[in-house]
């Protein structure tokens, strides 16, 4: 009988992640940086509120291509975090909680949110 070799401690960099574990962890990120962004939202929203000129001023910046590529990094952690967290109510409701079915899941996740993010983008630019 042999026993498995486990890590003494914990080095992410070479622990290899089975890919619910990855979606967890862009779950997690990807609505920090939805939380940390609700400044600038609430900025700009104001801003094209207050005035034609500041309507103005918000359209022209989204239309340079650094602040497209934000935009496109944000609509992929919204559909991230959207996609994501529509699977973990299913589990919640225990749907889908076997090994199969959660890896399952998992990837349609990833693909759902790259997907429509490549769709939407393309839209955006």
């Amino acid at each position: 009988m042999s026993a498995k070799k486990r890590p003494k401690y914990l080095d992410l960099v070479h622990i290899k992640l089975p890919v619910p574990g990855v979606v967890s962890i862009l779950h997690r990120i990807s609505g920090a940086f939805l939380f940390l962004l609700i400044p600038a939202f609430l900025f700009a929203l104001q801003t094209s509120l207050a005035s034609a000129e500041g309507f103005g001023a918000i359209k022209r910046a989204m239309g340079l291509w650094p602040v497209k590529l934000i935009a496109i990094g944000v609509l992929w952690a919204f559909l991230h975090h959207f996609f994501a967290g529509i699977r973990y109510l299913a589990i919640d409701l225990h749907y889908g909680v076997d090994l199969a079915a959660a890896r399952a899941s998992a990837r349609v996740v990833l693909a759902a949110s790259l997907a429509l993010t490549l769709i939407l983008g393309v839209a955006l630019w």
